[in-house]
């Protein structure tokens, strides 16, 4: 399959080659790098559900800029705005009135959100809340869980042992062990142990930061009642809890997981969709928290592109299409038919598979496990998922390229795509299942 994927893919060799002398590992960020392809393609353009290579290759997209993109590439009703917009200009270093808008329409799904900080990643987002949370309650240890991916910045780049609640390690060099200390690790949709590190060390704990259902260790919804629980037990101890809905947001429900779960966070993280494709971050929750954020109260944000115009514009004609409901129906409805003929297709060629779906979001694990949390992720057969995904790539289908990643469809997976994605899985399923 190596031979073939350089044959189709020769333009894009020579451009990574060029690139892994200027970036390291030849790409901007490590998903982009997939280790069982000899090299990353690279694209010139998109539209709808396609995205079109510089070797002109045509492939079905199921990553989608991994999730912001829910009414495909290149929407219309996103572009005419972003091109309204730049004709007036795109960068001012001042309030522009875009940002109320937009504010009070993200404040109209998401009531839990009364004010916000509009930034530019959900890394600066989650980082933020963090730092907000342990502000607000003069305290210094947080809980998060194995598995959930709360971006890239030190206090959340930490794995947990095996079995309960162990201290926080770092896994990024450069962490220091000293900041990565006050990082508590549970299980995931582990009741028992939240409640056992609460009993411990509650009074310490400035907030629990979670996704409600992961999507950066592939897909795991978060148990109702272990979510039910994690607010139950912040409200106990004076804790904040935290719902990082920077996948989830605007993508499972118009008002994201915590709609779905009717849990209410004391501060939420929200990103991808809200930016329509462009960089964007929020981070927002309770007005007596958000008011110690400068220039009000003493917690220090700021962003030369913070709250940008075109992202804001971008995010709100997004908005306006998700009111109208029909991509979530088409996006929905296209993830419901893939995963049912995957499904069959595993059964009737006894090929052992779990597929998980949540909303316009599936992943597919090669394993009898049910998928609980991150062990039960671990647990599956990642080669075999890297075989399909090279498989369907070689066929025009581009499934997203980590086992630790989420499938996503979106409003542009009309029924002609969604029948032509199912022929290729089936024939690739099939094909694993004779080798």
């Amino acid at each position: 399959m190596c031979e073939r994927y350089c044959e189709i893919f020769r333009i894009s060799s020579r451009l990574y080659e060029e690139a892994r002398k200027l970036f390291p590992g030849g790409v901007n960020s490590p998903v982009r790098l997939m280790r069982h392809l000899p090299y990353p393609f690279y694209v010139k353009e998109a539209y709808g559900p396609y995205l079109i290579t510089v070797d002109d290759v045509k492939l079905i997209d199921y990553c989608m800029g991994f999730g912001p993109l829910i009414l495909g590439h290149r929407p219309r009703p996103v572009l005419e705005k972003v091109r309204e917009y730049l004709e007036r200009g795109w960068m001012y270093g001042t309030p522009t009135e875009i940002e109320i808008e937009y504010a009070k329409t993200i404040m109209r799904y998401f009531p839990s959100i009364e004010m916000m900080r509009i930034v530019n990643t959900g890394t600066e987002a989650t980082m933020n809340a963090i730092r907000l949370a342990r502000a607000y309650t003069k305290r210094k240890y947080i809980v998060k869980f194995d598995g959930c991916y709360h971006g890239a910045h030190d206090h959340v780049l930490v794995k947990a042992g095996s079995g309960a609640a162990t201290w926080g390690v770092p896994t990024s060099a450069g962490v220091l062990e000293e900041v990565a200390r006050y990082t508590i690790v549970l299980p995931f949709n582990d009741i028992e142990s939240v409640e056992k590190t609460f009993r411990e060390l509650g009074n310490e704990i400035a907030c629990i930061i979670v996704e409600p259902i992961m999507g950066n260790y592939g897909l795991v919804p978060g148990d109702p009642e272990f979510i039910k629980t994690l607010r139950e037990v912040c409200d106990r101890y004076g804790s904040l809890l935290i719902f990082d809905e920077v996948i989830t947001g605007f993508r499972v429900d118009i008002g994201g997981a915590q709609k779905i779960y009717n849990v209410r966070p004391d501060i939420t993280t929200l990103g991808k969709i809200v930016g329509g494709g462009f960089p964007i971050g929020i981070f927002g929750g309770r007005r007596e928290i958000m008011e110690l954020i400068t220039p009000l109260g003493p917690v220090y944000n700021a962003g030369t592109f913070n709250a940008h115009p075109i992202s804001l514009v971008a995010g709100l004609a997004t908005i306006r299409e998700l009111e109208k409901g029909y991509p979530y129906e088409i996006a929905n409805r296209a993830s419901e038919e893939i995963t049912k003929a995957i499904q069959d297709v595993a059964t009737d060629c006894k090929i052992p598979i779990k597929v998980i779906r949540v909303a316009s979001m599936f992943q597919i694990y090669f394993t009898e496990r049910d998928i609980k949390n991150a062990d039960d992720v671990r647990s599956s057969n990642v080669k075999l998922y890297e075989k399909l995904h090279k498989k369907c790539l070689l066929e025009g289908l581009y499934l997203t390229p980590s086992q630790y990643e989420v499938n996503f469809t979106s409003a542009a997976h009309d029924d002609e795509v969604v029948q032509k994605t199912i022929e290729i899985l089936c024939k690739c399923l099939r094909e694993i299942s004779r080798s």
